[in-house]
């Protein structure tokens, strides 16, 4: 019988899943008014198919200004849940458990999709003027975002609320907060990007301050027994910025305020982060939180190969990993790494007749 770490269960609260396979959200340009399209069911389907034991929806916008793209998916309005449902059905009849991660895209939205160039988008090419914590704007060539409001930041935090009411009506198992890769809940946290002089700015109490007031409002709405999960990344990769010892402090006020999993990425606050990317590049991030804040994490970022999975989870440096691009290209992933490891698990009885 084989020894795999990785396809042995994980429970959070009263969620069991069935191995430690997650799969990222992605990104795809390809919702309509917000909401996913039968692109999405095939394309989520078809990993929970694949035997990953999470799936997760792609950032989906808690209100319509906070979409990346104006084809990105969005949870802002009942009309959505239905759509939703469909999708988070068929993955959980498959045996992965569904998830989806909220978010808001802040100075980072308003552009168009990366085929197309990624661009931002004027208001005369289906764009608008985006917020951010303060009027400063991600790159040369970006808008000056419009600093938000208090009103605007209670406004957010009741948005991301109603979204959780949304995606639990919808049937998701697994709600994550997007607070990385330079969107708003991440702009708030670095100082590169806030530069707030009220109680949201400045020291660290104050720039943790929304993000903390988000996590708490959705983990009071979010279902009791339902994990709750953080996405953060855990450095700028940029002198000044936000780094792993304020997300070490930040994370165990995140496990404080009822989060079940500190999901460890990295950047994408400013372009001209100088990163060291490499196979398991941000995995020492996930160990040192899982350790020293004393939660669960999951690792993410060039995790490819099987034996280099197992070895994450085995070694006590993650609960779990979330693979992005691999599972683009093989959305069988963990069927195959599962046999590489030499691990039993399910196959669909569609496909039992391609089984080694």
């Amino acid at each position: 019988m084989s020894q795999s770490r990785l396809f042995t269960p994980l429970k959070l609260r009263e969620v069991a899943f069935r191995n430690r396979v997650f799969v990222s959200p992605m990104c795809q340009y390809s919702s309509r008014g917000g909401e996913p399209t039968d692109w999405h069911l095939v394309h989520l389907g078809s990993r929970a198919v694949g035997g990953a034991g999470l799936v997760m929806v792609e950032a989906t916008a808690v209100t319509p200004e906070g979409r990346i793209s104006p084809d990105d998916s969005g949870i802002w309005d009942d009309a959505h849940v239905a759509p939703f449902r469909r999708i988070a059905d068929f993955i959980a009849a498959q045996g992965a458990v569904p998830a989806m991660q909220i978010g808001h895209a802040g100075r980072k939205a308003s552009t168009d999709a990366p085929w197309r160039g990624g661009r931002p988008l004027g208001a005369d090419a289906r764009g608008w003027t985006p917020l951010a914590p303060s009027a400063v704007p991600f790159a040369e060539g970006h808008p000056v975002p419009r600093a938000m409001t208090p009103g605007d930041m209670d406004a957010l935090v009741e948005a991301f609320a109603a979204a959780a009411r949304r995606a639990r009506a919808a049937g998701f198992k697994v709600l994550e907060l997007h607070a990385a890769h330079g969107y708003l809940l991440h702009e708030f946290l670095s100082p590169l990007s806030n530069r707030r002089e009220d109680e949201y700015g400045g020291a660290f109490d104050n720039r943790v301050r929304l993000p903390l007031r988000v996590v708490r409002a959705v983990r009071e709405t979010w279902t009791a027994g339902l994990p709750l999960f953080v996405r953060i990344s855990v450095t700028d990769w940029a002198e000044g910025g936000w780094d792993a010892d304020q997300s070490l402090a930040f994370a165990r006020r995140l496990k404080q305020a009822g989060v079940d999993l500190v999901d460890c990425s990295g950047g994408g606050l400013v372009p001209d982060a100088r990163i060291p990317v490499g196979p398991g590049y941000q995995t020492a991030f996930a160990e040192r939180i899982r350790r020293e804040a004393d939660v669960a994490t999951g690792a993410v970022g060039m995790i490819t190969d099987p034996v280099q999975a197992e070895h994450i989870v085995r070694t006590g440096q993650a609960d779990a990993v979330l693979l992005a691009r691999e599972m683009l290209r093989d959305p069988y992933w963990p069927l195959r790494a599962a046999r590489e490891l030499g691990a039993d698990i399910d196959w669909p009885r569609q496909y039992q007749r391609a089984r080694p």
